[in-house]
């Protein structure tokens, strides 16, 4: 079976050189195979990940602090929704914290753009996701001027000191940008227009924000400058392949889970007892 000749956590962290422009989001860094041999990669990655998500749950109901935080952001139809679907999808639901950070409410509008967000961050033992995030409030309000520059130019600091304490408390974020050209986004736009059971996934607002596709190159590339840290790294992801998108994004958790060195958590109560009193039962 072919593998990764090179791990995602290293072919695709986003370093202090790094430039959005010079990656084709058709290649497959890391990677020495090709769809077929993905098929193979994403059900033995699936394994692993349900086996480590269940230890990770199981300990946090013991007690023990450690969760993840996936932060999935990316030009529209850059399979975000897919990447959860087919990656996280494949584990026990009890332990996934799933949100989505659309636009905010009068309320949420009276309070600071990560208080929201706060409330949303996972629980211990449990992989959160927030597919599309924070990062909201630093792209589309910067290509919208939605705020003033002076506020945009103060939440990439909000955001890092923010990411820094949860990464203190012991959750390990992963923040992922699913990175797509914009050929593969119209066809992909085509095809929601060309099949029924798509209808419902095609937005009109999304043919207009393709408008300022530029635009939205250019925040994505200062909010990961500015914001890919030790801490809170940001990892980009070709995505015109789906598949290698997903294994990609997949052995990301799997590295990070493995990290934790997860053990079953011992028993609390006497288990030779117990045993006991199960048998004269």
């Amino acid at each position: 079976m072919k593998a990764w000749k090179v791990d995602p956590s290293v072919a695709l962290k986003a370093g202090p050189k790094f430039a959005l422009a010079d990656l084709d989001p058709a290649s497959t860094p890391g990677f020495t195979g090709g769809k077929k041999d993905s098929e193979a990669v994403l059900a033995a990655g699936a394994a692993d990940l349900t086996a480590l998500q269940q230890r990770l749950y199981a300990r946090g109901v013991e007690g023990d602090e450690r969760r993840v935080l996936l932060v999935l952001q990316g030009m529209d139809t850059s399979g975000k929704d897919g990447t959860v679907r087919h990656v996280v999808g494949t584990t026990h639901p009890e332990g996934i914290a799933l949100k989505s950070f659309k636009a905010p409410t009068p309320w949420e509008r009276r309070h600071d753009f990560l208080w929201r967000v706060a409330r949303q961050v996972p629980g211990p033992g449990m992989i959160g996701v927030f597919n599309r995030s924070h990062y909201e409030d630093v792209l589309i309000q910067r290509v919208h001027q939605m705020a003033p520059a002076a506020e945009i130019e103060r939440r990439y600091g909000a955001i890092n000191d923010f990411e820094a304490g949860l990464v203190e408390r012991g959750i390990a974020v992963i923040k992922v940008m699913l990175h797509i050209s914009p050929d593969e986004q119209k066809a992909r736009l085509q095809e929601r227009l060309d099949r029924p059971d798509k209808y419902w996934k095609y937005n009109p607002s999304d043919v207009t924000e393709r408008g300022f596709w530029n635009e939205y190159q250019e925040a994505y590339q200062i909010a990961i400058t500015r914001t890919s840290t030790d801490a809170a790294p940001w990892y980009v992801v070709p995505a015109d392949r789906k598949w290698y998108a997903r294994i990609a994004v997949q052995r990301l958790l799997d590295g990070v889970l493995e990290g934790f060195d997860l053990t079953w958590p011992l028993p609390s109560f006497d288990l030779a007892a117990e045993k006991k009193r199960l048998k004269k039962s």
